[in-house]
């Protein structure tokens, strides 16, 4: 496998190393809140787009084209829909991250989980698409989940550990190991950004217990 791997990276494509390199940067910076890490969003998931559409990954590549449409949703979320375009994008971002409700939660998970089941089966049956459940089931949560990153839910980074570690095990089948080694590192930060991300609510929830208390009421 380590052989595998060293010959994965000599064999890398100078676009794939963008799109990793590009990709570990989103995701630092969106431990961070920073408001770049969409930016840096938008480089990586052109590139992957045309790599795996080149792989015939059919559901990760229009996954990628969904993140390029949300890169930019999410840096207007972030920075609030009436922020003046002029105004200094250093600034703190204007949303705060909020946590969901665990029934919520599980909803999200069963209906997601039948859409990527009837995805996989008709993509399994009518296409040339390879892995097609596995492929469904990564995409389909993570169509979710960037949701739930726009919008600063703090359990975004759980959905994120899964679904990473699912693409691990595509990624190795295909023999996309150098991106199979950047998952494994994925869902060690996606880990990381889940102890920041809760650590700041937390700290946010004791500041103003009220105004949380409010919106979990609203979001239960």
């Amino acid at each position: 496998m380590l052989e595998q791997l060293l010959n994965g990276f000599e064999a890398m494509s100078g676009w794939e190393y963008v799109g990793v390199v590009f990709g570990l940067l989103y995701l630092i910076l969106a431990m961070k809140q920073n408001i770049w890490c969409w930016a840096a969003a938008f480089v990586s998931t052109l590139v992957y787009t045309l790599l795996f559409w080149q792989g015939a990954l059919l559901m990760e590549s229009a996954l990628n084209l969904y993140y390029l449409a949300m890169a930019i949703f999410g840096w207007w979320q972030w920075r609030g829909q009436s922020v003046n375009v002029n105004q200094d994008l250093n600034k703190q971002p204007t949303k705060t991250i909020t946590s969901w409700s665990l029934n919520r939660h599980l909803s999200i998970i069963v209906v997601t989980s039948v859409i990527s089941l009837i995805s996989g089966y008709v993509l399994d049956t009518f296409s040339h698409a390879e892995m097609a459940y596995l492929d469904s089931f990564t995409t389909c949560f993570a169509v979710v989940t960037t949701y739930l990153v726009t919008q600063k839910v703090l359990e975004n980074w759980l959905y994120w550990v899964v679904i990473d570690l699912a693409s691990i095990y595509l990624y190795i089948e295909m023999q996309y190991l150098p991106t199979a080694a950047l998952f494994v590192l994925y869902t060690v930060l996606a880990v990381q950004g889940y102890r920041i991300w809760r650590l700041e609510h937390r700290n946010l929830s004791s500041s103003n217990p009220d105004g949380e208390a409010e919106c979990d009421r609203q979001l239960a």
